[in-house]
């Protein structure tokens, strides 16, 4: 049975909980939780995901690299060992707007080395934007993080089978999943394709039966050949969206 992730917005812990509780009780497909890190809350992923842990225990917080300097990341490993998170992804991170918030040079691969260097047991997964460079490119950086010991990749979510398949043929045999993210508006299509370059369809439409009906052809896709997937509900209702994808 292939797994499949939901990512949780950790607004805040009540509403976090909430969800995952809710979740956990009406959806039994759902096999773990995401926690992206948000700069815009005070809620960190790993802090999250502390508390998400006993409801699900494969939960992964997301890392920013460029948050650590990668000689004083103390305080970050304490709390996954403390807490005994089992898994995290890493991934760059965007500058923040607010200047006062200090970043580092800190590359996604120093931090994946760091991490399992320092916490063996860990399984970090890498993350894969397959609209950020050339396919090509993105190939080769794939397999660096694959050389600075990634366990695993997580995707950007796709809006075309034909893509998804030239990327799963790429990273056959290893633990993978496979973005889905409804787009129910134009505009958020419009941002999708100006800001993150992602690829939509000629057939592709801005609704919910669209959206459904890819994001169950993809978790079957992933069923058949060996993958996983991972639903990121953004501005969506939640409990509509997976109720029309599970029944």
């Amino acid at each position: 049975m292939n797994q499949i992730l939901l990512e949780i917005v950790p607004r805040d812990i009540n509403s976090v909980l909430q969800d995952v509780n809710f979740v956990k009780s009406k959806f039994h497909q759902i096999t773990g939780i995401n926690i992206p890190d948000l700069l815009r809350f005070d809620n960190r992923s790993w802090e999250v995901a502390s508390s998400v842990r006993p409801i699900f225990s494969n939960v992964i917080p997301h890392i920013r690299a460029i948050d650590f300097d990668i000689n004083n990341c103390e305080n970050l490993i304490h709390t996954l060992k403390s807490n005994q998170i089992p898994s995290v992804v890493v991934i760059k991170g965007d500058p923040p707007t607010d200047m006062s918030k200090r970043v580092y040079p800190t590359t996604s691969i120093q931090m994946i080395k760091k991490l399992k260097k320092e916490i063996p047991q860990l399984k970090v997964f890498a993350a894969i934007d397959q609209y950020r460079v050339g396919i090509k490119n993105e190939f080769d950086y794939i397999e660096l993080k694959k050389d600075a010991g990634a366990d695993g990749f997580l995707t950007q979510p796709f809006f075309d089978m034909r893509l998804v398949d030239i990327f799963s043929e790429k990273l056959n045999g290893l633990e993978v999943y496979i973005g889905i993210s409804p787009v129910i508006a134009e505009k958020s299509q419009s941002y999708w394709e100006s800001m993150n370059r992602a690829y939509f369809t000629k057939d592709f439409q801005p609704s919910m039966e669209w959206n459904v009906k890819f994001a169950k052809d993809v978790i079957l896709y992933c069923s058949k050949n060996g993958m996983n997937a991972y639903l990121m509900p953004i501005r969506i209702n939640l409990a509509e969206y997976l109720h029309h994808i599970f029944t």
